[in-house]
């Protein structure tokens, strides 16, 4: 059954300009792109943007009620006899982290990694885009990933030195047959063609990318990991209407955990920290705001403590909040160099006192 374009949740205008070029049934719009739609209903890139995202919105409610008219494809025991399967992570390098995280970041699940300038977010992002390409026979997943850089904070040669690094600790490793042969295909050469870089420069850049991201994970089933770095600098930078930005996250929010879920990735995005200011005193909490705290999965607060650096678990439903202390080195994202450092509860934000370059 075709779903008309008038059951969309959009506008009356909207709907009036796409009824009127010739759009009947939400099946006309599917293929098309941002750009194509807006020229073609003389629509705005924003309200083309919202279209579709409203299409795909109803098309995935339609396919979960479709089979016999039931939204219910399996009980809790199979889904957690399908998820022990197939639980799966991407090794950070920091040992603490990774065991705090039960393994590492989940495939599968969204991960949020909040910090002040300097910290370390992009650091970790890097080391993530080289370890999802760990082949399994070292415990890695041997995957792909796309990286989308808002902010131009993509360094090739950062890459390079934490590519090298992972080749040669995996290289040390080396025990058996199988291991010598993954090695003849791991190589810094492998990781950099593994990974693919997207450059948005505004938030519509990002949105259409990400419109059209599910079909290029389908033809490229080995990405296990998408990165945006940042997802808080396109917005911020350009948005004064609240509710139009809250509107847009929402939809954004929603595209990542479907995408995390249907294509088996794990979803990492970077957000910017804000003050908060409460009577005479002032807090530092993730930008974006609080509808937008709920959309991670995972979320990560990387945080100065003087010269030291802390990675708190700030909010998961399946991992104690805990704090560990790291290091960012020349071979990448590292345990700091000292005895096993005792983990803490939840941290308190920093005022604005203490939180110098911010």
């Amino acid at each position: 059954m075709q779903r008309p374009v008038s059951s969309l949740s959009l506008s009356s205008c909207v709907k009036v300009k796409l009824v009127g070029a010739g759009f009947q049934f939400t099946a006309d719009l599917r293929h098309l792109s941002p750009q194509q739609l807006s020229k073609g209903a003389s629509l705005t890139q924003q309200e083309a943007l919202e279209v579709l995202q409203a299409v795909t919105r109803e098309g995935g409610s339609d396919k979960a009620a479709g089979a016999g008219g039931s939204s219910a494809s399996m009980t809790a025991l199979e889904l957690l006899q399908k998820e022990e399967e197939e639980l799966r992570s991407i090794v950070t390098f920091s040992s603490r982290l990774d065991a705090a995280l039960g393994g590492g970041v989940p495939i599968g699940k969204t991960t949020e990694v909040c910090g002040a300038p300097g910290v370390g977010k992009t650091q970790l992002c890097l080391q993530l885009a080289v370890d999802v390409q760990v082949p399994p026979c070292f415990g890695g997943v041997g995957g792909q990933v796309v990286y989308i850089d808002t902010e131009g904070s993509f360094v090739l040669q950062r890459a390079v030195d934490i590519a090298a690094a992972a080749v040669r600790h995996c290289s040390l490793l080396v025990e058996d047959d199988e291991q010598r042969v993954a090695m003849e295909t791991f190589s810094v050469d492998t990781v950099l063609s593994n990974m693919f870089l997207v450059r948005c420069h505004d938030y519509v850049e990002l949105l259409a990318e990400l419109h059209l991201l599910p079909d290029f994970l389908s033809a490229h089933p080995r990405v296990r990991l998408l990165v945006i770095d940042s997802v808080a600098a396109p917005f911020r930078r350009l948005f004064d209407e609240l509710l139009q930005r809250t509107r847009l996250l929402n939809g954004l929010a929603q595209q990542l955990i479907a995408m995390a879920n249907s294509h088996e990735i794990a979803v990492v995005t970077t957000n910017q920290m804000t003050t908060r200011v409460l009577g005479a005193q002032s807090q530092l909490i993730p930008a974006l705001g609080e509808n937008w705290g709920h959309a991670p999965t995972i979320r990560l607060i990387l945080q100065w403590a003087g010269s030291q650096r802390l990675a708190a678990i700030f909010k998961s439903p399946c991992h104690v909040d805990s704090t560990v202390q790291y290091q960012i080195t020349t071979e990448g994202f590292r345990d700091i160099d000292q005895s096993d450092q005792p983990q803490s509860k939840r941290p308190r934000m920093h005022n604005d006192q203490s939180a110098a370059g911010v």
